[in-house]
């Protein structure tokens, strides 16, 4: 469920700040070989008591994930989109989880939001149909 997208430039980040954005990457290694389902209900497990994440939070995520694993840097956007919110929700704040398809031609695709915005994405909003969402949780 990976579309062809290669990241040319990897960020650097210090060896001190990457056993976190590991964690990440390995538990979404995990939970994307889950059906989608189980993904979804882990998700909506996971976000609870998580307040919505900032771009700027969300974007951060995502470029140290894409730092720390080759997989998450080129076209592995299940495991990236699945990393980058877990490590979000391991700092207390939870993004939009995505995966949707483009019919013609076909492509699947995963990706995190903030504010119906895709992060750091080459596609734009909407260019994808989402399939699964699981927003942050509404808070009464």
């Amino acid at each position: 469920m990976s579309s062809p997208v290669a990241i040319v430039d990897r960020p650097r980040l210090a060896v001190h700040r990457r056993p976190l954005p590991w964690l990440a990457v390995a538990a979404a290694r995990i939970l994307m070989r889950q059906p989608p389902a189980r993904i979804r209900t882990v998700l909506e497990l996971l976000r609870r008591g998580a307040r919505p994440a900032t771009t700027e939070e969300a974007a951060r995520s995502r470029a140290e994930v894409v730092a720390v694993s080759v997989s998450c840097a080129g076209e592995g956007c299940v495991q990236r989109s699945l990393a980058t919110t877990l490590l979000c929700r391991f700092r207390g704040h939870w993004p939009t989880w995505c995966s949707g398809v483009r019919v013609v031609p076909f492509l699947a695709h995963a990706w995190v939001e903030v504010d119906d915005e895709p992060v750091d994405e080459p596609y734009p909003r909407g260019y994808h149909t989402t399939l699964i969402r699981v927003p942050p949780r509404e808070r009464p």
